[in-house]
């Protein structure tokens, strides 16, 4: 399953499902109809490449993604804040054209690309104070570093991980830790897995619903889903204890 969650409110917007060998970035392009304008998404390095991105901004949708230290984002122009503005071009056509200039070739094909800016930097402090610092590299379309600085980025980059967060909320906290899902056919799988994201989507609006009401002032991030779950739990009286 690979999933869109919103990072402040946990609630999982849009999955898409598949058998256990299917890609992650293939599952993804399933998601494309649910984005558009407004919208920021965050993503792991593994979802980075030339094509994706492509299908992506043509939603309208802005990106921040991580890029692996091997991805070639040559420096176009530096920048006042420290990223820099790069080109995410394709592979392929990148590697005919070397092949072309190794064999002296006049006419050189030409190698399309996306116009990114790249933020690099380094995380301490993790893994104890022997460890060495981990390097980072964001790749966005948000190219104007007046409008939204490198280091509102980089703070808002390690946000991704809530998504595991989320997850660790419906597989341990709401299914239970060690419990795997009942079913045993595929069909009932998939509606058993629908079950659990629905009521972790309920559970998150009602979350909402009480930050937004007069008597709830406490920032829905300091809201505790276990507590929300048991408080669901307690006011449901026919709970569902019936073989699916």
């Amino acid at each position: 399953m690979v999933a869109l969650a919103e990072t402040g409110t946990h609630a999982v917007t849009a999955v898409a499902t598949g058998r256990a060998r299917a890609g992650e970035r293939k599952l993804f392009l399933e998601l494309l109809p649910h984005l558009g304008p407004d919208i920021l998404v965050l993503a792991d390095r593994g979802f980075l490449s030339y094509e994706l991105w492509g299908q992506m901004i043509a939603t309208g949708v802005d990106l921040c993604w991580r890029a692996k230290s091997s991805t070639d984002l040559p420096v176009l122009e530096a920048l006042p804040d420290g990223s820099y503005l790069s080109r995410l071009s394709d592979p392929v056509m990148a590697n005919k054209r070397r092949d072309q200039v190794r064999k002296h070739v006049r006419n050189l094909v030409e190698v399309p690309g996306h116009r990114v800016r790249v933020i690099e930097y380094q995380v301490v402090d993790r893994g104890g104070a022997e460890a060495e610092p981990e390097t980072y590299r964001l790749v966005t379309t948000l190219l104007d570093p007046d409008e939204v600085p490198a280091t509102e980025l980089c703070s808002l980059y390690h946000r991704r991980w809530e998504l595991e967060s989320t997850f660790n909320e419906i597989k341990t906290s709401q299914r239970g830790a060690g419990i795997v899902l009942r079913s045993k056919s595929p069909p009932m799988v998939y509606q058993e897995l629908y079950a659990l994201l629905l009521t972790h989507y309920a559970i998150r609006e009602l979350m909402v619903h009480a930050t937004e009401s007069d008597a709830g002032e406490a920032e829905l991030e300091r809201l505790s889903f276990v507590r929300s779950l048991r408080l669901v739990r307690r006011h449901v009286t026919g709970q569902a204890a019936f073989s699916p």
